[in-house]
């Protein structure tokens, strides 16, 4: 928006505001532009504008020569304005531009006035200007070139979306006028006027505004006014398309239907308002264009809602998991659904944030591996160790990324599968049964019924899960990763005590010495000496051996600092926090005010990596002997006395081969809701994925992985819930190009299987990577863990209903189902929640953690037997709606709306006029133009 301002004795348009979606004014003092934030327009500047566009001129469809004069000629025509006037109008017009970021003054009407035929009578320098143009053509080109190629590299442009098209207002008080000369114009074609828009961006609209002196501040109004609504979507869509007059002054009623009025006692008009993190979307504002649901924009009042409440959008598993009534019906669909986007699926993947999440992942996977196969060495005698789990994290992961029907679900071991290994291995040991063959019975057993159920489409079930039971699901093992993360850092205080004892002013009593053993002679091993010989013990200094080598050749440690451990206690407490605190703060940085957005951009993305270098850094700096990541260097079983095979037959009775069917329905039960709760999670269409997903190809190949890891003698694997969030995170994309102001919208997230792919292939290259990985503290690690864990519980509705519990309620956050339902439904619901996350987490803590994925069915009967204690709209705001009560819902809104229309016809319409009447318009309508808005609305 350009107003008219006085430079010395010339006029020239001076550049005072902009909008791409949000206000930007010019701070004159600090020579910048302000920040963006939503524009606060006065309801009567509004009625101004609309009588200024009815009592104004209005040019539609105009071609993009000659503008100044055809504006005026036509006002002209109009009878608005005198003849007498027009060559001062021109001359008006025709001054020259300054913008904002450009010291120099331009032109730019100018260049489209030169056919104009003007007479000097009183407009002396405007026909010289007009002279000057026409004499100048050359040197004009030439300009007009180098001012474009000067603002092609402003960085405004980057912030501005392609094929954009600008429209301009241009707003000024002359003397030489007794009433507004308004003119709306819209252009043919979008044209690029020179130097009068401030980035080369084609015109399409023009406002031109010019009154008496002595109303600059209204007019000033109403230029912001028009500038506003034509960066609205619904106004400007009306612009484009409007015919005729009564089509814009349509589109201003329609925008004023929407307008929400502040009351000027209840808030600062100084106050600039932050814009939004996110705005309503044109179709879901002209799906709301009713008084009734406007009435209710910021929630209804006393009750008026009633029955006519909307509910919320329910969540919807898709199209995947319906009931196809064939045999193998959903494999095939599943398998035509994914083929397509196969190939999109391996090139998607090259982008420089990939490179962030394989790391990422990769350093969360290896830490799980070498975790959960030294807890599954203990368990099963080394049967299964480090090794094993490395290779079948590897194996399984590759396979079922490369050929998965949701390549971003993340495989590993689980909680549960570890303690049915144990009582296994136990049970297989009392009863003097071999444990390998067994284990590989049971696994082609579970196999089998894997492919019963994916042959049966047996996957559909889990549309009656609702987030009731995902969330339960979910907050558990986000738990047991932020739980395990803290148990085994305050373990580490136990293997290095703090030094509570020591006295610093008491250094000089410390000491340590070595105390050779009694006997002279001793055989000294073959590791310690060249040659293995009776060495004399005599001849040794003790006093100058060390701890080790003391030990080492039977001496003893006296003294009362022998037992000095350093602090590594506190170091590690260091390194584990300041990982997490880290990561923690350089994912946000990307909502800093810090850096240009591409580089805050980048740093959220390698936040995990960069907080893992620093802090290995630190380490290496300190050079303390705090606990490492030890890796396997060698490609061979954990156990010397097992292979890389297991046969099936010879060392079990025959009836073991059937028998072992019973333990294995546990094992597919356990991996069916484990598998299936974690793709619905991942699948949430709150991720916004779009490339499908198959949750029946899934299974068939989580149990073809069942299979051949059993005959390999490796751990099964499925899918795992936080570091598939954790990759999912890593992978969410947000839109680059924003208008100032705009937030960053959240497009969806890189759907590819490169990432997947390379974390495994690099775990199982780990062991060639043993030099380098040794030198990352476990420490740095189990905060990537907690940071695993706290991050995958944002987002769930389960979480933030538990801190409303330390919340009053003024203070609590304007969440929407906390509009819908009372306080105390909500803490009696989340209270259930609780009672049964508590019972799932004293079953995983026990041998009863066997029977873990039947408990998760129990919360299946839970949630519908919470039927009985809530009502199905509160249900509906708190968890969803059961498919069949959902069907029964909405047979039952639809008997009330046919009830509705039949007292429909019954009733008398009523019609309300409100009228704005007596107000004086001191911009468009004279001193003694009077306007009344009627507006009508049927109400029964």
């Amino acid at each position: 928006m350009d107003t008219l301002q006085q430079d010395g004795d010339e006029l020239e348009w001076k550049e005072s505001a902009r909008w791409v979606k949000f206000e930007e004014k010019v701070e004159e003092g600090g020579e910048r532009w302000s920040k963006p934030h939503v524009s606060t327009l006065t309801l009567h500047s509004l009625f101004e504008l609309r009588t200024c566009l009815q009592t104004g001129s209005i040019v539609l469809d105009l071609e993009g020569y000659s503008l100044p004069q055809i504006i005026v000629d036509r006002q002209i025509a109009d009878a608005l304005i005198p003849p007498e006037m027009k060559e001062k109008i021109i001359f008006v017009l025709l001054r020259r531009h300054r913008h904002q970021t450009k010291k120099p003054i331009h032109r730019s009407l100018a260049d489209l006035g030169k056919s104009s035929n003007t007479s000097a009578s009183g407009i002396h320098r405007s026909t010289e200007d007009l002279r000057s143009r026409q004499s100048g053509s050359l040197g004009r080109l030439r300009e007009s070139q180098l001012i474009t190629q000067t603002r092609l590299k402003n960085k405004f442009m980057k912030k501005i979306p392609r094929d954009a098209e600008a429209s301009n207002v241009m707003i000024g008080e002359v003397d030489f006028l007794d009433k507004p000369f308004v003119s709306f114009v819209r252009l043919a074609q979008a044209t690029t006027l020179g130097g009068l828009t401030e980035v080369p961006v084609p015109t399409r609209f023009l406002f031109i505004l010019l009154g008496p002196q002595g109303k600059a501040k209204s007019y000033n109004e109403i230029g912001r006014a028009i500038a506003t609504l034509m960066v609205d979507d619904l106004f400007s869509d009306v612009a484009y398309k409007a015919r005729d007059r009564e089509d814009l002054i349509a589109g201003v009623d329609e925008f004023l239907d929407e307008v929400i009025v502040l009351p000027p006692g209840e808030w600062d008009p100084k106050i600039r308002i932050e814009p939004p993190k996110k705005v309503p979307s044109a179709e879901m504002r002209k799906s709301v264009l009713n008084l009734n649901e406007l009435g209710q924009m910021n929630g209804s009042a006393g009750g008026a809602a009633g029955e006519d409440e909307e509910l919320p959008v329910q969540h919807e598993v898709g199209e995947e998991l319906k009931f196809t009534g064939r045999v193998c019906g959903g494999l095939w669909m599943d398998i035509k659904r994914k083929a397509p986007f196969y190939c999109s699926d391996i090139y998607d993947g090259f982008h420089i944030q990939s490179i962030s999440a394989v790391l990422f992942i990769y350093l969360g996977c290896i830490t799980n591996a070498i975790t959960f196969g030294g807890l599954l060495g203990d368990a099963t005698d080394n049967y299964q160790g480090v090794m094993e789990s490395f290779l079948g994290t590897a194996l399984a992961g590759t396979v079922f990324c490369l050929f998965g029907g949701q390549p971003l679900i993340i495989l590993s071991s689980t909680g549960p599968i570890l303690i049915f290994e144990k009582l296994l291995y136990e049970f297989s040991k009392s009863n003097s049964i071999d444990y390998m063959e067994l284990r590989l019975w049971i696994g082609l057993h579970s196999c089998l019924q894997c492919f019963v159920l994916v042959l049966s489409d047996a996957s559909y079930i889990i549309k009656y899960m609702t987030r009731f039971t995902e969330e339960g699901f979910s907050s558990l093992i986000s738990f047991i990763f932020i739980s395990d993360a803290i148990k085994k850092m305050v373990g580490c205080f136990n293997y290095y005590p703090i030094n509570r004892g020591f006295k610093p002013d008491y250094i000089t009593s410390y000491k340590c010495e070595c105390i050779a053993p009694d006997q002279a002679f001793t055989l000294v091993p073959h590791s310690a000496l060249a040659c293995p010989e009776r060495f004399n013990l005599t001849d040794l200094d003790w006093s100058q051996l060390s701890k080790k080598e003391c030990l080492k050749y039977g001496g003893s440690l006296v003294g009362n600092s022998c037992k000095y451990v350093p602090d590594l206690a506190l170091m590690s407490f260091i390194l584990f926090f300041g990982t997490y605190s880290m990561t923690l703060s350089l994912k946000k940085f990307k909502f800093s005010r810090y850096f240009p957005t591409k580089l805050r951009s980048l740093i959220s993305d390698f936040a995990i990596i960069i907080s893992i270098l620093v802090f290995c850094g630190l380490d290496c700096l300190l050079e303390l002997d705090t606990p490492k990541l030890h890796v396997p260097t060698e490609i061979k079983p954990t156990r010397p006395d097992r292979g890389w095979f297991v046969l099936p037959f010879g060392k079990n009775p025959w009836w073991w081969y059937l028998a072992s069917s019973v333990p294995a329905l546990l094992v597919t039960i356990l991996i069916f809701m484990d598998q299936q709760i974690s793709a619905v999670i991942v699948n949430r269409k709150e991720n916004k994925l779009k490339k499908s997903c198959g949750y029946h190809l899934d299974l068939f190949w989580v149990g073809v992985l069942m299979a051949v890891c059993s005959f390999m003698g490796l751990p099964w694997y499925v899918a795992a819930t936080v570091i598939s969030i954790a990759h999912i995170d890593s992978l969410k994309m947000e839109s680059e190009c924003s208008a100032p102001g705009e937030q960053p919208q959240f497009l969806g997230v890189r759907e590819q299987r490169l990432t997947g792919t390379l974390v495994f292939v690099l775990t199982g290259l780990s062991v060639f990577l043993a030099p380098v990985l040794q030198y990352i503290p476990m420490p740095v690690l189990y905060g990537v863990f907690l940071y695993m864990g706290v991050a995958s519980l944002s987002g769930i509705q389960f979480w933030e209903r538990i801190k409303l519990f330390l919340m009053p309620p003024k203070h609590q956050p304007d969440f929407s189902f906390l509009r819908h339902v009372p306080l105390r439904r909500v803490h009696l619901f989340t209270l259930v929640q609780i009672i049964c996350l508590a019972v799932l987490w004293i079953l995983k803590s026990t041998f009863l953690a066997i029977i873990f994925p039947v408990m998760i069915l129990g919360l299946m009967v839970v949630r519908k037997l919470l039927d009985l204690m809530f009502s199905q709209h509160n249900l509906a705001w708190l968890d969803d709606i059961l498919p069949d009560k959902d069907k029964k819902k909405k047979e039952d809104e639809k008997k009330k709306k046919k009830e509705k229309k039949r007292e429909h016809g019954d009733n008398i319409d009523v019609k309300f006029h409100v009228f704005i009447f007596g107000t004086r318009v001191s911009g468009c309508g004279g001193e003694n133009a009077a306007y009344s808005q009627t507006h009508s609305q049927d109400v029964y």
